[in-house]
C-alpha cells in the first residue's frame, strides 16, 4: 500500500511518500481503508517537535473510510462500515495519511448515514475541541443537543478557523447566541455561513463595546484561540461564572490574566488540549457530535463556512505547508474515492 511516512523531525519535505505492506489489526483494533486523511495544527507541531518513537510515523490524527478488517474482540459486523477517526496517530505509529491504517475500535466511529466522507474527515479534533469549550464553563452543561445552550451566550475569539466554525456550528445546534471576532469582510462571510448571530471585525471595531452592546452581563464562555493576544478583551466581556476556554497559543505563549477583576464574577481560564482531556468528556463529545451530524447540523464548504481544500497523497507535504502557513479553512489529503 502507499503511505506517507517520516522517520525524523523537520520541515514538511520530511514527508516521504513510500510502499508499506498493509498493517494487521490487533485485539480490539480495526482496520479502515482511508477514504480522506484531515490535517490539522498539531499534525504539522506533531512533525517538527515530538519523537519519531516506533522508527516511523504516518502522519494525521483524522480520517474516514471504511472497516475493511477487524482484530479480536471485535465485532465482525462492524466490517464494511463507514467510520470517522480520530487519534489514529496519537503515541500511534499509524495515522491516516495512508491507504489502510489501523486504530482502537473505540477510535473509529460510525459515520451517520447523511453524511459523507468528506465531512467526517473534518471532524476528530476542531469538533472535539470545540465540545470541549463549549462544555467546561461552571454555568454550562455537560453534554450538548438541541436546546442545551438556550438562553447562553458564546464569543468565539476567530470564528473562521476550523475549531472556531466547529464552535459556531456545534454553538447553534445546541441554540446558543454566538457572537464572533474575524479579521476581514471575507472572514465574516464565513463566520455568518457557519451560523454566527453576531459578527465583530477586531481590527476596526471596539471588541468589548460592541459584545457589550449585545450582551450587557457578558458572556457566559468565550472561545479562545489567541489569549496572549485578547486577555484584556476576554477579561472586560466575560459574565458571571463565564469561562474563558484556551485551546491554541497563536499570538504568543504566556498570558497576562488580571486577578481581582476576575474574582468578581468568579470567571475561570481553562487550558484545552483534546488529547489529554478527562475520557468520559470525550466519550460523550464523541456521541455529542454525531448527534448533530445526524440531525444535518454540521456542514462544509461554503454553506458551512469553511473551505475545504484537497491535495492528493503525493501531495501531503503540500498539504501539511498549507495548515502550517495558516491557510483558512480545512485542509484534506485525499487517498481514495470509496
Amino acid at each position: 500500500m502507499q503511505a506517507v511516512v517520516y522517520t525524523r523531525n523537520g520541515d514538511p519535505d520530511v514527508l516521504e511518500l513510500t510502499e508499506r505492506e498493509v498493517p494487521e489489526p490487533g485485539p480490539g483494533e480495526v482496520r479502515v481503508r482511508v477514504a480522506a486523511s484531515g490535517v490539522n495544527p498539531t499534525d504539522w507541531k506533531s512533525r517538527r517537535n515530538t519523537p519519531v518513537a516506533a522508527g516511523f510515523q504516518v502522519p494525521n490524527q483524522d480520517g474516514s473510510g471504511v472497516v475493511d478488517a477487524v482484530g479480536n474482540g471485535v465485532d465482525p459486523a462492524v466490517r464494511g462500515e463507514r467510520v470517522w477517526l480520530w487519534e489514529s496517530a496519537y503515541q500511534r505509529p499509524w495515522g491516516t495519511a495512508a491507504e489502510y491504517t489501523v486504530v482502537p475500535q473505540r477510535r473509529a466511529v460510525l459515520l451517520p448515514a447523511n453524511a459523507s466522507l468528506e465531512l467526517g474527515a473534518c471532524l476528530g479534533v476542531p469538533f472535539l475541541t470545540a465540545h470541549r469549550c463549549l462544555t467546561l464553563g461552571e454555568s454550562m452543561p455537560d453534554r450538548l443537543d438541541q436546546g442545551a445552550l438556550t438562553g447562553k451566550t458564546v464569543l468565539v475569539q476567530g470564528g473562521a478557523g476550523a475549531v472556531g466554525n466547529a464552535a459556531i456550528q456545534l454553538a447553534k445546534w445546541a441554540d446558543a447566541r454566538v457572537v464572533t471576532t474575524v479579521s476581514s469582510p471575507e472572514k465574516a462571510q464565513l463566520a455568518a455561513a457557519a451560523g454566527a448571530d453576531d459578527i465583530i471585525n477586531y481590527r476596526t471595531q471596539d471588541v468589548p463595546v460592541e459584545v457589550r452592546k449585545i450582551v450587557p452581563h457578558g458572556v457566559d464562555t468565550i472561545v479562545e484561540v489567541s489569549v496572549a493576544r485578547n486577555a484584556e478583551v476576554d477579561a472586560q466581556v466575560i459574565g458571571m461564572h463565564g469561562a474563558v476556554a484556551i485551546y491554541a497559543d497563536d499570538g504568543g505563549t504566556t498570558v497576562t490574566i488580571p486577578i481581582r477583576p476576575m474574582m468578581g464574577p468568579n470567571a475561570r481560564w481553562q487550558f484545552v488540549l483534546v488529547y489529554t482531556e478527562p475520557n468520559d468528556a470525550k466519550g460523550a463529545a464523541i456521541e455529542d457530535i454525531n448527534a448533530a451530524v445526524a440531525d444535518g447540523a454540521v456542514r462544509i464548504g461554503a454553506e458551512g463556512g469553511l473551505p475545504v481544500h484537497h491535495f492528493p497523497l503525493a501531495d501531503a507535504a503540500k498539504a501539511h505547508a498549507a495548515v502550517e502557513h495558516g491557510i483558512t479553512g480545512k485542509v484534506l489529503i485525499d487517498v481514495a474515492d470509496l
